[in-house]
């Protein structure tokens, strides 16, 4: 019998048997530690498909009542590897790839090139070249400079043209972070909506340019706001200011975009006690404010889609690690902190030190009944930044050996490690229904001595 865990940040997979420890998809940690090792990214696979279908779901639904079609799209840059692709698709979704290497994944994952896109600020010819050889179907544009670019590269190749979606930004800022947020003007993404000096804005004149060149076709408007966010009024402001866009290019072209995508990046849970965002209730109040907006603007709707980032993968997934040093150190005349080793860090997770994102961790392969202290997780790194979790409360009496779970890591934790101090990257191991499948092996010695020349 299992005791469960009461809901967020975990995910719907965990809970504890009789003697205290977690157990995940019906495996227990102390059987992933033995099979795996650790550290190691852990993929609760049933929950993370429920996600997927619950956004598909949700908005299919919502924008049904409003008389428009719309697609999900999956994250790529959140966490991809070749099963995540294939499940999400299974399960209604697109995928939507920000490099060459995602694009690739998604295509071996058997994803079609039409249920892709493929975004970036920077990309290569070679990436825009296997986006049109595999029919990717919209390719987003990030400047005036890339429609000069693809349009050429077309040219020189022949076929057909190659759908365009170019992505504004609209002055919404939302997001956890500065770096996260992505429609304020002084970043590197998008085409601004603003004009100025009597000038047709820079998202006006990249639509213009696109309509003008007979190598692309101009399937619509892109526009993120920015990620990990909590408060949908953000998505309903921006989605008027594209909708407002839309009919201004239709005005001066006869041209009416066929669809417009609104973004996404909806905000999770990291810490017990934090409410993620629901998304019948986030599908319900952007479905309503665009019917309303596109009313008011007199223009039929567009066929939508909408990227929900790391609230598919993100929850779905956690990081266990095993304890090694523990020692109290003296923070003040009144507090002291346990400092709790892990024998991972900043190589597995490094969203604390960039970001300041907060996490929550429990001990896992046992129960103890000893008070709770004020504690922090930490890696392995030659770096005191080198931080998993700033501040949880563990049991006084966790030891070297003891197991830990860090919850909601699924997304932006293997997609963002790296082998600082020579660290290997973390195996990625899917648990369901008893059953245990690595995704990623884990990295071996020999794998970062390969790749050196001498």
């Amino acid at each position: 019998m299992t005791t469960s865990i009461p809901g967020e940040p975990w995910s719907t997979g965990v809970a504890r048997d009789g003697a205290g420890a977690l157990v995940v998809g019906g495996v227990p940690v102390a059987r992933l530690a033995a099979e795996v090792g650790t550290p190691a990214y852990v993929l609760d696979e049933a929950d993370l498909r429920a996600r997927a279908a619950g956004y598909r779901r949700a908005f299919a639904a919502a924008f049904a009542e409003v008389g428009a079609g719309v697609d999900v799209y999956y994250a790529g840059k959140a966490f991809l590897s070749v099963a995540v692709a294939r499940w999400v698709h299974e399960e209604g979704l697109r995928v939507d790839t920000a490099s060459g290497g995602e694009l690739a994944v998604a295509l071996r994952a058997g994803v079609p090139g039409a249920d892709i896109g493929l975004h970036g600020n920077n990309k290569s010819d070679d990436e825009l070249a296997l986006a049109l050889d595999h029919g990717v179907g919209r390719i987003i544009v990030d400047s005036l400079v890339e429609v000069e670019r693809l349009a050429a590269l077309v040219r020189s190749r022949g076929g057909d043209p190659a759908p365009v979606m170019v992505r504004v930004t609209t002055g919404v800022h939302a997001g956890g972070h500065e770096y996260i947020s992505t429609a304020h003007e002084d970043q590197k993404f998008g085409l601004s909506v603003a004009a100025r000096d009597g000038q047709d804005s820079p998202a006006m004149q990249a639509l213009l340019a696109v309509v003008e060149r007979p190598e692309l076709r101009l399937l619509g408007i892109h526009s993120h706001i920015g990620s990990q966010i909590l408060d949908p009024s953000g998505f309903e402001v921006a989605a008027r200011v594209v909708l407002e866009l839309r009919a201004q290019l239709a005005a001066r072209t006869g041209v009416l975009v066929e669809e417009v995508d609104l973004g996404g990046g909806y905000g999770i849970a990291y810490l017990p006690g934090e409410v993620a965002l629901d998304p019948d209730r986030i599908a319900k109040d952007v479905a309503s404010s665009v019917a309303a907006a596109a009313a008011e603007l007199g223009t039929p709707l567009p066929r939508f889609s909408i990227e929900p980032g790391r609230a598919v993968v993100g929850p779905a997934g956690l990081t266990l690690y095993t304890v090694g040093t523990v020692k109290p150190v003296r923070v003040d005349d009144e507090t002291e902190r346990l400092y709790v080793s892990v024998d991972g860090g900043m190589s597995d997770n490094i969203r604390p030190a960039l970001y300041g994102a907060r996490y929550h961790a429990e001990v896992v392969g046992r129960l103890s009944t000893a008070p709770h202290v004020l504690a922090r997780v930490v890696g392995k790194h030659c770096e005191s930044g080198d931080i998993v979790v700033h501040e949880v409360q563990l049991p006084a009496d966790v030891r070297a050996g003891d197991l830990l779970a860090v919850a909601a890591t699924g997304a932006y934790g293997r997609s963002m490690a790296s082998n600082y101090n020579m660290l290997t990257r973390p195996p990625v191991v899917a648990v369901r229904d008893g059953e245990v499948r690595t995704l990623l092996r884990r990295e071996t010695v020999d794998d970062l001595l390969a790749i050196d020349q001498g």
